[in-house]
């Protein structure tokens, strides 16, 4: 079990650099060592909690996080996440609708030009309620607080650059894994008996990437990060 914990740090690491919480990475790394399907889900969700709060508390410091753009896209994920987290979706199924989203992240990533701030287009609230609504949703069924889907959305649209989308990402991740986890909690979950160590090695994990992710990496290491770390979740999510 000592390989699966020095993994679990990394994973922990490399997405709060880029402000995620992970749970994709999680979920993919539990797969491999066995661990109950039932258990997956709610603890992915809570270690998303410990590195997705400890990223956004380093990239609010940074001054990076972007208010008017969030409150929209969480006014309607987190009801949205709260039902899709009472939702069943077979295991096998639910990874391979991620491993297929994370993707497309990736190619916008490798292949098109960065997003700079002077460049950024102002967001529109009607299109970011459909996208909080829409992730809400999905992340909640699947069972990950949806910075991978969102970040690549406000890629896309313009509307921030690499370390606002982090920042933005974080919080976001945070609030729908408190929602997605309430919905879990109205059909019962289970949690490993190893829960307490899990989550001192991700939030140990998070605390350090976040870090560097929000004062030391600028933003093409951020881009490459991100990238490696989506394609690498896919992957594993296929094939797991």
């Amino acid at each position: 079990m000592e390989l699966f914990y020095l993994i679990l740090f990394v994973v922990a690491f490399l997405y709060a650099a880029v402000g995620h919480g992970g749970a994709s990475g999680y979920l993919a790394l539990m797969a491999i060592y066995g661990i109950a399907p039932d258990v997956m889900k709610p603890t992915a969700l809570l270690l998303n909690l410990f590195v997705s709060g400890s990223a956004f508390l380093q990239f609010y410091r940074g001054k990076h996080f972007i208010k008017k753009i969030f409150i929209p896209l969480a006014i309607a994920s987190i009801p949205m996440s709260f039902v899709g987290g009472m939702l069943v979706i077979e295991d096998h199924l639910y990874k391979k609708i991620l491993g297929a989203l994370l993707l497309l992240p990736v190619i916008r990533l490798f292949f098109f030009a960065n997003t700079e701030r002077s460049g950024l287009r102002e967001p529109n609230s009607y299109i970011s309620l459909l996208v909080g609504g829409s992730i809400g949703l999905l992340s909640g069924m699947i069972g990950i607080g949806g910075g991978i889907i969102l970040s690549p959305v406000l890629l896309l649209l313009k509307w921030t650059d690499q370390k606002q989308t982090a920042a933005i990402s974080a919080l976001f991740i945070f609030v729908n894994s408190v929602a997605g986890l309430a919905g879990q909690f109205t059909k019962g979950i289970a949690f490993n008996n190893n829960m307490l160590l899990y989550v001192v090695i991700a939030f140990s994990g998070g605390l350090l990437g976040a870090y560097f992710g929000a004062s030391r990496f600028n933003q093409n290491v951020l881009k490459n990060v991100l990238g490696v770390v989506l394609f690498m979740a896919a992957i594993k999510l296929w094939f797991v």
